[in-house]
């Protein structure tokens, strides 16, 4: 008895020894890991604050940026007709005018005359401005012996340099008598003289604002400098007094010369991983406690595990029926228009789970098949049910609609609404007309379909947001046409990032191998199984994989084609026209610059609606339909605002001085001059303007 008391002594001495080992030694693992974690804590730390200051300095730099390119996109795109008027210098306060009523961001805006360029004037600078609160123009003159123009800055250096410059902020006390800076541009006559320069001011209150809103920590603070190092805007009441502890991040702003930085006392940095730091250490005694009940809980785990497998294989068996229920769902007839020749069509959907969120649809109506591909956020049973959703608004909102802007406009503030899981779709909608090949779509955050043509290329699309991530969006509609034997092939990202036990992706190179050659649609989509299927192996999917592939094989030749744009009533949708008329031209191989008269022309009907015919600060659209005819142009501009009719607007005399002429008209004017036919009519409660130019 004593010798078995004696072993279980030994083995409870040991057992104790080994247990109070155990303890060192997970003590000193903890206290080590500890050491480390916080080591690499405070590592990742900085670089989160490094990240931070660079993410709200890239942040506020894209939005200095759209107030700077919009600013030199009006001052350049008036340039031209700014020497064009060069001739007539008291047409030319019509030109800044027409900057500063056409741009919000900027404030005010001259053309400043080289001294002695116009023999009748020794100094001439028109000025318009527009004060701040106020929705009126005031024109003046700079040129006056106290201003002095010729020696500023914005006046000397464009001339100097000959090209675009950003001014130094100054407050301009001759002329809107608030702090600004001015971009300027030269003007060269037709002999290439320089005559003068075209300036457009931007007030920097905004940037005062915007600067003092950077608040990357809560004792963080911010300043913009000049390009000559000087500070334009500091949030200094939020400086921090301990200079010897402070992380600065800058960032230039390259066009202006100007720099922004970011300034993060050290407490503010690494203040949280300290008392982080204390926590853990009070956790390290709770983790030997936690091992036990670990231990423990994995018995019971073992217990549970035969009745997950039970329920699982219930759940197998439901999710069977799921996915029966979804591929109901979507077409699965093929070929899909037996009777008809002008078009072959197939389509596949391979869910990497049981079910899966990609989507396809199609139809005819009125001789035109509608149809979208679509991809949901996620995998499995909730991103299956948002797939189900998808379908049944495309089907419901295109039975009542004839464009894929508001087709996708629609549904994406419909599925807004009541996202509450935050999930969204990309997709993409076209309409293609089978008559004659005419394919208008619009594109939310989906892969861009591949164009199979002479080439294979991807169609052009505009990114835009996916479906569901808010309301209110604003689609843009995009057109292209196809020809006989052409082809559009559209897939999800299932396809491209399908990948193997290696992890390489399947990628485009590979899809577009697949898609040479010429054959059925149903041999395109065979064959691209087959190669994602051979490429992946045994790999795992990793996403759904969907495909849809539209034959276009209609042999008549259409007499006209058209073109749409539908812009809201926003005057920064503006320079959407220029790309318009540009594509039209193209096709057409105009002349250059009856092709910048045609933009003119547009761009002035077009703002006449959107100030005009729509009250401030309302919402509306304006549809720009060009019809292109075999010998002219036509377009169409309609909207569903008030009744407006510019047409009846009087001649204007041109040849009166500035004094004398009435505000308003030269818009109409010129569009009369540059189109060959105006016409207007109040139909079905629209406003439609046709314009008519011989070509």
């Amino acid at each position: 008895m004593k010798m078995w008391d004696t072993i279980d002594r030994g083995f409870l001495k040991k057992s104790a020894m080994a247990g109070l080992l155990l303890v060192i030694v997970a003590a000193v693992t903890l206290e080590a890991t500890s050491l480390i974690q916080f080591y690499f804590s405070q590592k990742g730390i900085r670089e989160e604050a490094s990240l931070r200051a660079g993410s709200e300095l890239e942040a506020t730099k894209l939005k200095i940026d759209l107030v700077i390119d919009q600013t030199e996109v009006a001052v350049r795109n008036s340039v031209w007709l700014a020497q064009w008027a060069l001739d007539v210098p008291d047409s030319l306060w019509a030109v800044s005018r027409r900057i500063v009523s056409e741009n919000p961001v900027i404030v005010g805006s001259t053309i400043a005359l080289v001294p002695g360029f116009d023999k009748r004037r020794p100094l001439f600078s028109p000025y318009c401005f527009m004060p701040a609160g106020t929705d009126s123009l005031t024109v003046s003159s700079l040129a006056t012996p106290e201003y002095d123009y010729p020696s500023q800055e914005w006046f000397v250096k464009p001339i100097e340099l000959d090209a675009g410059y950003w001014s130094e902020p100054y407050v301009d006390e001759g002329g809107g008598n608030i702090l600004m800076t001015t971009y300027s541009v030269p003007l060269h006559a037709a002999d290439g003289r320089t005559a003068g320069v075209l300036t457009a001011d931007i007030s920097l209150d905004w940037l005062t604002e915007l600067v003092k809103s950077v608040q990357v920590y809560p004792n963080s603070y911010s300043k913009m400098l000049s390009r000559s190092g000087k500070i334009m805007v500091s949030s200094a009441e939020s400086e921090a007094d301990d200079k010897g502890h402070i992380h600065t991040f800058s960032a230039p702003v390259e066009r202006t010369g100007w720099t922004m930085s970011i300034m993060i006392p050290d407490a503010d940095i690494y203040g949280s991983i300290r008392k982080i730091n204390l926590l853990v250490k009070i956790l390290q005694l709770l983790g030997i406690v936690m091992l036990v009940l670990i231990l423990r809980a994995f018995v019971r785990n073992l217990m549970k595990f035969r009745q997950m497998n039970q329920q699982k294989e219930r759940i197998e068996g439901e999710l069977q029926i799921a996915r029966d229920i979804q591929m109901a769902m979507v077409p699965k007839i093929f070929p899909p228009f037996p009777e008809r020749n002008d078009i072959d069509m197939w389509a596949a959907i391979v869910p990497a789970k049981e079910v899966g969120g990609d989507l396809y649809d199609f139809y005819i109506r009125d001789e035109k098949l509608y149809f979208c591909i679509g991809d949901v956020s996620g995998k499995g049973v909730p991103a299956s049910l948002v797939m189900a959703v998808t379908r049944s608004l495309f089907r419901t909102v295109s039975a009542h609609e004839k464009s894929p802007q508001r087709i996708v406009t629609a549904m994406n503030d419909s599925m807004s609404e009541t996202n509450e899981n935050n999930m969204f779709v990309t997709f993409f909608c076209g309409i293609l007309d089978l008559a004659t090949g005419h394919m208008r779509y619009c594109n939310a955050g989906h892969n861009a379909p591949m164009m199979l043509t002479d080439d294979i290329r991807p169609l052009p699309v505009e990114p835009n947001l996916p479906l569901g991530v808010m309301p209110g969006m604003k689609f843009r509609e995009q057109e292209t046409d196809l020809r006989y034997d052409d082809a559009i092939f559209l897939y999800t990202d299932g396809l491209t990032e399908a990948e193997n036990a290696d992890r390489e992706l399947f990628g485009e190179k590979r899809m577009m191998d697949c898609l040479r050659g010429f054959k059925p649609s149903e041999l395109h989509l065979k064959n691209i199984e087959e190669a994602v299927e051979a490429f992946v192996g045994d790999a795992p999917r990793s996403d759904d994989l969907t495909m849809l592939f539209i034959h276009y094989l209609n042999e008549a030749e259409p007499q006209e084609q058209e073109r749409h744009l539908i812009l809201h009533n926003d005057i920064r949708q503006i320079p959407q026209l220029a790309e318009f008329v540009e594509q039209i031209s193209a096709e057409k191989k105009l002349d250059k610059s009856l092709a910048m008269g045609l933009n003119l022309a547009l761009e002035e009907a077009v703002s006449n609606v959107m100030l005009y015919a729509y009250p401030e600060e309302s919402d509306g659209l304006v549809d720009i339909e060009a019809v292109i005819h075999a010998k002219k142009l036509e377009f169409i501009v309609s909207d569903n605002g008030r009744p407006f009719d510019p047409t009846a607007a009087p001649e204007t005399d041109i040849n009166l001085g500035v004094e004398e002429r009435p505000i308003g008209g030269l818009g109409i004017h010129l569009v009369r001059n540059i189109m060959d036919e105006v016409s207007y009519e109040r139909t079905d409660g629209k406003n439609i303007l046709r314009m008519v130019k011989a070509i």
